[in-house]
């Protein structure tokens, strides 16, 4: 009976035992820290630019005469060719401006004849001895004075010929017609706005960056990499074709210490008006960026803070420098190493100068806890 009471107690000491050392390395693992290194790989955030929408092509068709609009031969919105016929405005006036410089020209000529017949009998008479030399230089000088003078009405008429011209006003490019504010019957000024014409086959979007922005881009491009851009529109949707920065200016505004460039969009379906919004993405990528995860810091006064390891496992308070933040991370460019271990969870329950107990993990582990 004895015997079946002491091995009873031991079997409950055993077990008893057993029991405390799972406590033992269960707190044991609790008190452990997680450590990990900081994540190198690449990360993209996107830049914003409000932008402005212009046309590869706007301009003003303005008339070169003064009259009536006789007729007008296109609608507003309507896409029209090279070419085309716009606007005819009245030119009775400068049709008998024509006439009467085409007459002046017959008149011209035929002094410039009547004067070479006498420069032709002068020549006679000359060889002659009837006249003198003077008297012949006197026929030539006439014949080169009747030759200017019909280079001067010829010249005139075809002054005469390109104002009739300017009453027949064609498109001078591919494009599409805005408002029409003079139609058939209006008095038209020399100058007055007919119409303006849009070329939207393609787009330019203008849009200001700052110094740095502008010193990446050109780095980036020495590189031989390609800016390509996202257009949001004023609704908010996205553009579905990508545009590509061409240019800028020559100099920074000194006002606002920015400079503008130029991004070029394909419009095939003529979506995109001049005159138009929106805002030009920039895909900022950075290859080979060190991610911090934001549970792994803290702030104090206005700094981002973590806490380092040191070889003897003392925790040691480090400011970093972020210069992107994305879901989940922070990241830096000064502040930290990729060799430095950074303790990963717990900143709020320890202190610099703590000497912790560490687990280390690997980067999928650290991506794992975040995700969750």
């Amino acid at each position: 009976m004895k015997s079946h009471f002491l091995i009873l107690a031991i079997a409950l000491l055993s077990v008893s035992c057993s029991k405390e050392k799972k406590e033992e390395t269960a707190a044991a693992e609790e008190d452990k820290f997680l450590v990990a290194y900081p994540i190198i790989k690449p990360a993209s955030s996107p830049i914003e630019f409000v932008a402005e929408i212009n046309a590869k092509q706007n301009v003003e068709i303005r008339s070169k005469i003064r009259g009536f609009v006789e007729k007008v031969w296109v609608d507003e919105g309507q896409l029209v060719k090279n070419g085309q016929l716009l606007f005819s405005v009245s030119n009775t006036l400068h049709q008998q401006e024509l006439a009467k410089t085409q007459a002046q020209v017959k008149i011209a000529e035929a002094e410039l004849k009547a004067i070479k017949l006498e420069l032709e009998n002068s020549k006679n008479l000359f060889d002659k001895n009837i006249i003198s030399k003077a008297e012949l230089d006197l026929a030539s000088a006439r014949v080169e004075a009747a030759n200017a003078k019909v280079a001067e009405t010829r010249s005139e008429e075809e002054r005469a010929r390109l104002s009739v011209s300017f009453s027949q006003i064609r498109a001078p490019f591919d494009g599409i017609i805005n408002r029409l504010p003079h139609k058939a019957g209006s008095l038209v000024e020399e100058g007055a706005l007919l119409t303006t014409l849009s070329n939207n086959a393609e787009i330019y979007t203008y849009f200001n960056v700052s110094e740095k922005d502008y010193l990446d881009f050109i780095l980036n491009k020495q590189e031989g990499v390609t800016s390509v851009v996202t257009l949001s529109l004023a609704n908010g949707m996205e553009y579905p074709h990508k545009g590509v920065i061409e240019t800028s200016e020559s100099e920074f505004d000194k006002n606002t210490g920015n400079i503008a460039f130029r991004a070029r969009f394909p419009n095939p379906q003529r979506l995109l008006k001049h005159g138009g919004s929106g805002k030009v993405i920039l895909d900022n990528t950075i290859a080979d960026a060190l991610h911090i995860p934001q549970r792994s810091t803290f702030e104090v006064q206005d700094k981002l803070y973590v806490y380092v390891l040191d070889a003897q496992n003392v925790l040691q308070q480090r400011t970093i420098q972020p210069v992107l933040r994305v879901p989940h991370y922070y990241i830096v460019d000064s502040g930290i190493d990729p060799a430095d271990k950074i303790l990963f969870e717990g900143v709020q329950s320890v202190k610099a100068g703590q000497k912790i107990a560490a687990q280390m993990i690997n980067r999928e582990e650290v991506e794992k806890r975040i995700n969750q």
